[in-house]
Parts: C-alpha cells; sequence; structure tokens
C-alpha cells in the first residue's frame, strides 16, 4: 500500500486542485494497477514536457513495486471534456492553414 501513499502525495504537491485527485489500486495476478484521475485543469501538470513527468512518476511506482517484490502500473484517466482531437480535423485544419497561406 506504501506505492499508493506515495502516488497520492507526490500528486497532490504537484497540482492546483489537490481535492481532485482520486486514487484506486488494485492487485490481479498482473500486479498492481493504479488508476488515478485529477482535475482538467491539472492534467499538464501531472503528465509534463513530452510525458517526463508521468514517466518519472511511473519510473519511481515501479521501484516502490520491485522493493515489495510487485509489478506496479499506472494508468492517467482522461478527464471528462478533455482536449483529444482526432487525427483527421488536425490534418485537415493544417491544410486550411496552409490554403491561407
Amino acid at each position: 500500500m506504501q506505492d499508493k501513499e506515495f502516488l497520492e502525495y507526490v500528486v497532490k504537491s504537484l497540482v492546483d486542485n489537490p481535492d481532485d485527485v482520486k486514487i484506486d489500486r488494485t492487485v490481479d495476478e498482473m500486479g498492481v494497477l493504479i488508476t488515478m484521475s485529477v482535475n482538467q485543469a491539472d492534467m499538464g501538470k501531472i503528465i509534463g514536457r513530452q510525458g517526463n513527468t508521468a514517466k518519472a512518476i511511473r519510473t519511481l511506482l515501479r521501484v516502490i513495486g520491485m522493493k515489495n517484490n510487485a509489478r506496479v502500473n499506472l494508468k492517467i484517466n482522461e478527464p471528462e471534456g478533455g482536449m483529444k482531437m482526432s487525427g483527421a480535423s488536425s490534418v485537415e485544419a493544417a491544410m486550411e492553414d496552409l490554403k491561407g497561406i
């Protein structure tokens, strides 16, 4: 359970809305899966530039897992109303921009 407490401490220290951090921990034959949700406004802080913050958090969780002989994985849930763009619309938008040049 140290992994969940560690993650909660780190993430709540990084975000502006610590009360919106939700962490669930499940264990199965594959190991430990920690699922985390944060406020949409805080997603950038958790992901970091080029995903570096998320990678670092995952690495630290794996180290904690190795100390406890467990495989630990982290899933970060996309917040509702997230800014996902479909590939087609972004390509079309880029083509429209090029036509205007």
